[in-house]
């Protein structure tokens, strides 16, 4: 297995099945994947031809990254990959002066907390959650 972070290798048709029947992000639009990926620093892990997982940073590269995307396909799971991903991110030489990285997550906080992500401060984050149908189908 390796990990890429060249955007040219990630396999849109792969991810964006999962990304549409993911929790975070359920009926969006391919054209929003697209644009979402096209706007982002991504890693992706590969066996050969075959994407195991996908990760993704909105970042503006100098103070701020959001985490997001992060996804390994059932048959690759247990394996550390996600958080090869996430570390692959982390250690981005564009990401290396940001200060606060920032993710979402219902169920996989055993994943990031060895990375040192941690809870953050309810008293300074606030969040906007607009219309999905900005988004979805």
């Amino acid at each position: 297995m390796i990990i890429s972070t060249d955007p040219a290798r990630v396999q849109l048709d792969v991810v964006y099945p999962w990304l549409r029947a993911s929790y975070w992000s359920p009926n969006i639009r391919r054209e929003i994947v697209e644009r979402a990926f096209r706007n982002s620093l991504v890693a992706g892990a590969y066996d050969g031809d075959v994407q195991l997982g996908i990760a993704r940073v909105v970042s503006d590269r100098a103070t701020f990254a959001w985490l997001c995307d992060v996804f390994v396909a059932e048959p690759a799971r247990g394996r550390g990959i996600a958080r090869k991903l996430v570390q692959t991110l982390v250690d981005h030489p564009e990401l290396a002066a940001v200060r606060r990285w920032t993710l979402g997550t219902r169920d996989a906080h055993e994943v990031y907390r060895p990375l040192g992500f941690g809870p953050v401060d309810p008293t300074i984050f606030m969040q906007f959650l607009p219309d999905p149908a900005r988004w979805s189908d």
